[in-house]
């Protein structure tokens, strides 16, 4: 499979120091940057889905003037 890399990113000295110093034991930068990468658009994917069926619910409701209470 081949690989691609992400653009450089500059940031301040104090984030890059930061990050540093909270990498596990033998952990690189870059596989705390990837690993971070990953989490967040997983996050991302399940926030649009969570959305995208709440929306849909609010419009079935709208369409089908039919609702239900959180306690039913």
């Amino acid at each position: 499979m081949k690989t691609d890399a992400f653009p450089s990113v500059r940031v301040e000295p104090e984030l890059l120091a930061t990050a540093k110093r909270v990498l596990c034991d033998g952990e690189t930068l870059s596989n705390f940057i990837k690993q971070s990468i990953r989490k967040a658009t997983e996050r991302r994917r399940l926030q649009s889905a969570f959305i995208a069926r709440g929306t849909a619910s609010r419009n079935e409701e709208m369409h089908t003037d039919q609702s239900f209470s959180s306690h039913d």
